[in-house]
């Protein structure tokens, strides 16, 4: 049985993560990307599916964890109740080669701790028993198809069955270490490493990175930990980021609304960049940018709303058979069909991240210009189409609210962009439809009997991406429409100080009902309130999100309000952008939100 999401802990190397349980088991792990077949599956299946557990023999008395100083480097200190103990590292190097490496270092701390280390490697998601080989003392090497993984240490591993197992004991300043190394089975084996100087390697390489962070109020250590998260979730190669480390974590325990989420998203895009250029992170802007102009290169009408680590357009969902999903939340899904919905959202997060890029300094691009020209031509012809929206529906087209925004949005950055940039491009004409937008909306987006801007025209259903109305400058946060549609979304959509997205006990997506409240959606709501003036309200919420985090620092998509625990994919990059956005619109007089909307608050910031 897998733990509870949240007693998971991330580690990586910019390329693929794998997800470490505080019983010391790694439990997931994709190579050689992130989107790879997982070769630890037992998270979404049965410990057959693959694993690597590292935990004391005896009862444990106390666990705890925590990263290395602004690093992703995991210690686990595990307590006996016999008082020995002794600390579990774990870690990913960053990649310079083809080969990627897992980090498992015991080091005793007091006492004598006997620890059993156990071993089941699958390829393909969980499905293959590969082939071993034992090379040597301490060392063994793994074969199925492609793949090829060789696991090195200074202790002997036994084959049982399809596991590898063995009991070692720790005494107090004694050290041991696994290595295990993954490369292509046609290549030659992956090169041994020092698994102690790697430590003290990886270690510099990421307090080098994270000392970049330029400190913003009391709030900044909480922000490093989401800066740190972001980075881990980054395929390096091409600067893409994805959106979680995982597949099909559930969105309710038991019910089908489990999606992968190892791709990169459009949407993401400017909350991303904000985040990024806010906390001094030039280069990973850049390369992210970068990432959105070569998916969004060729025929407008192709673009997607999302895409594979290196912009690949080809991402086709099926089901794993074999795997039973986390806590019989099934189906496992790999892949997502999302990627062929039509979301007119997305056009509004190109254009906004286009802008914001070029207004923070980041170097204009002609070539990047012409086709954004282009995007706005297609636009034009489709704003006015029903579409899937933000949470990518799969029940049948509807005119969001949401949709028409960012439709608007989209508009209004062309012709910023033409205004500020000095930029060559029909700018009366996006006027005219822009402004077209903005009267449509408020005519039929905004239900006077609700008293709030609706999910979408014609419902009376309450929609949290009302809550972005103001964030991106549609309407200032003083219009009483906006004030209404924040009033209604805290009294309706709030349970237990968290926002859900919409009601689910309807079973409006055309799937089972219920889920928990989405992460992001109480950031925003957060947002709104600090820019309406209502700073001690969103201090309290920020803080209560803040208190949501497991005890490393980690968030998923979402958060059972009543059960307690997590939900979703994990860790979610889209919950740690938004932590990184509030907590400098709280921290800063110019802040993220302000910065995107053109709005200032109604109260200055203390």
């Amino acid at each position: 049985m897998p733990s509870h999401i949240e007693d998971y802990a991330v580690i990586g190397d910019c390329e693929t993560a794998a997800l470490v349980g505080r019983n010391g088991s790694i439990d997931w792990l994709c190579w050689p990307r992130f989107d790879s077949g997982a070769l630890f599956a037992a998270l979404l299946g049965k410990p057959d599916n693959g694993f690597w557990c590292i935990e004391p023999v005896g009862e444990v008395k106390r666990v705890a964890r925590k990263y290395r100083n602004n690093t992703l480097i995991l210690e686990t200190e595990f307590e006996t109740v016999d008082g020995g103990a002794f600390a579990l590292i774990d870690f990913m190097p960053l990649r310079t080669s083809g080969c990627s490496h897992v980090v498992r270092i015991m080091r005793g701390l007091r006492g004598q701790v006997q620890v059993h280390t156990r071993l089941a490697l699958r390829f393909d998601y969980g499905a293959i028993v590969p082939w071993v080989t034992r090379l040597g003392p301490g060392c063994i090497k793994a074969i199925a198809g492609p793949d090829m993984v060789v696991l090195r240490s200074d202790r002997e591993l036994m084959a049982e069955g399809f596991t590898h197992t063995n009991s070692i004991t720790i005494d107090a300043g004694e050290t041991a270490h696994f290595v295990l190394s993954y490369g292509s089975s046609f290549d030659p084996l992956p090169g041994p490493i020092d698994p102690f100087g790697m430590l003290e390697q990886t270690t510099a390489e990421w307090q080098t990175w994270a000392g970049q962070y330029k400190t913003c109020g009391r709030y900044a250590k909480d922000v490093v930990r989401s800066l740190i998260t972001l980075k881990a979730l980054t395929y390096r190669p091409t600067g893409g980021i994805v959106a979680a480390a995982t597949t099909s974590l559930p969105e309710r325990i038991g019910g089908e609304r489990n999606w992968d989420y190892r791709f990169c998203w459009l949407r993401d895009a400017t909350f991303t960049l904000m985040a990024l250029l806010s906390c001094g992170f030039q280069t990973e802007a850049e390369a992210w940018r970068r990432w959105l102009r070569h998916a969004v290169a060729g025929k407008p009408s192709q673009v997607q709303i999302m895409y594979g680590l290196a912009a690949e357009r080809r991402v086709p969902e099926w089901t794993v058979p074999w795997l039973n999903g986390y806590l019989e939340s099934n189906p496992v899904r790999i892949g997502n069909a999302a990627a062929g919905q039509l979301q007119v959202d997305i056009f509004g997060e190109v254009m906004d991240s286009m802008y914001q890029a070029q207004k923070a300094g980041l170097a204009p691009d002609s070539s990047s210009w012409d086709l954004q020209v282009k995007l706005m031509e297609h636009l034009e012809t489709i704003w006015q189409q029903p579409d899937e929206g933000i949470w990518e529906f799969r029940a049948g087209r509807r005119h969001f609210t949401h949709s028409k925004v960012m439709a608007w949005l989209a508009f209004d950055r062309a012709v910023k962009s033409v205004e500020e940039f000095g930029l060559d491009g029909p700018v009366d004409h996006w006027r005219s439809v822009r402004d077209r937008i903005h009267t449509q909306v408020c005519q039929h987006g905004y239900d006077n009997t609700v008293g709030a801007f609706v999910q979408s025209y014609g419902s009376k259903e309450l929609d949290a991406s009302a809550l972005l109305i103001s964030l991106v400058g549609f309407l200032p946060p003083s219009d009483p429409r906006v004030k209404s549609t924040v009033d209604r979304i805290g009294e309706q959509l709030r349970i237990n100080n968290l926002i859900r997205r919409y009601r689910t006990d309807s079973s409006c997506d055309g799937l089972s009902a219920g889920e928990g409240a989405f992460l992001a959606c109480s950031f925003w709501f957060a947002d709104n309130l600090i820019l309406q003036g209502r700073r001690d309200e969103a201090v309290e919420l920020f803080e209560h999100l803040l208190s949501l985090r497991n005890d490393v620092g980690l968030l998923a998509e979402e958060f059972d309000p009543v059960a307690g625990h997590m939900l979703g994919n994990f860790p979610q990059a889209f919950s740690h952008v938004a932590l990184i956005n509030t907590a400098h619109n709280l921290a800063k007089s110019d802040k993220p939100a302000e910065q995107r909307s053109g709005h200032k608050s109604q109260k200055p910031v203390a």
